[in-house]
């Protein structure tokens, strides 16, 4: 068996994240030795007697930033922990996290070490100690744990066994650069409104041509920026050519 995929996490708020990496399949993951999880509090490297992180900004300007100090020290510490992990800030200014992304850090079997930040912003001499920056999208929270999280839980279901059913992860939206068609469960009528006939049909082969026709038209309809990048081929350009009763 493999060793877990290794991820730790530097935050000065661990209580935010502690719950979120116990519960659930990151939980069940960690109980079957197939992920590990570490979270590290930023105040623990900080000295004096109050453990400050930040500080007044150089040149003035609103809120604080993080101290260089504590916050490289921690990064430290958990590159001798996780030698050969990648070490990265997640920021407003990084590279949009995808599930390409995902893919590629999954990869990366020396594990992850995700630097959560707060405040304004990290003094920028902590650059040169991270292999990178990540962010979410085009918008700001309050700090990195959110983001953070996200990612873990991103990364950890590409891990093989995390998941129960091994084509979950690979029929999923963005997988193929198309969003996912829709499910449905019983009861088959509920309120009037019935599951589609032909997916009750038990035709596979029918199945399989609607849901990859619902794929690609969810995808025209609601991610056209997805869609524009799309290489369809001559078997799409009839499906899409064809209404859903025609199929």
């Amino acid at each position: 068996m493999s060793p877990p995929y290794p991820v730790e996490l530097l935050t000065l708020f661990p209580g935010m994240v502690s719950g979120y990496l116990g519960a659930s399949i990151l939980g069940k993951a960690q109980e079957k030795g197939l992920l590990s999880t570490t979270i590290t509090d930023i105040r623990e490297y900080a000295e004096g007697k109050h453990r400050v992180t930040d500080d007044a900004p150089y040149g003035g300007g609103a809120g604080m930033v993080m101290k260089p100090e504590p916050l490289i020290s921690a990064i430290e510490a958990a590159r001798s922990r996780l030698p050969g992990a990648k070490v990265l800030l997640m920021s407003p200014r990084g590279t949009t996290f995808t599930q390409a992304t995902a893919r590629e850090l999954v990869a990366h079997t020396a594990g992850l070490i995700l630097v959560c930040g707060r405040y304004e912003g990290v003094d920028e001499r902590v650059m040169s100690h991270l292999d990178g920056e990540l962010s979410l999208g085009d918008f700001v929270l309050t700090g990195g744990e959110v983001a953070a999280m996200a990612v873990v839980d991103a990364v950890a279901r590409l891990v093989p066994g995390v998941l129960g059913n091994v084509a979950s992860s690979v029929s999923e939206s963005f997988e193929e650069g198309t969003l996912e068609h829709p499910h449905y469960t019983r009861p088959p009528v509920f309120r009037d409104v019935e599951v589609p006939a032909v997916l009750q049909s038990g035709d596979h082969a029918r199945i399989a041509r609607w849901r990859r026709w619902k794929s690609l038209v969810l995808t025209r309809e609601r991610r056209p920026d997805l869609y524009s990048r799309l290489e369809l081929s001559k078997a799409d350009q009839k499906l899409l050519a064809r209404r859903e009763e025609e199929l």
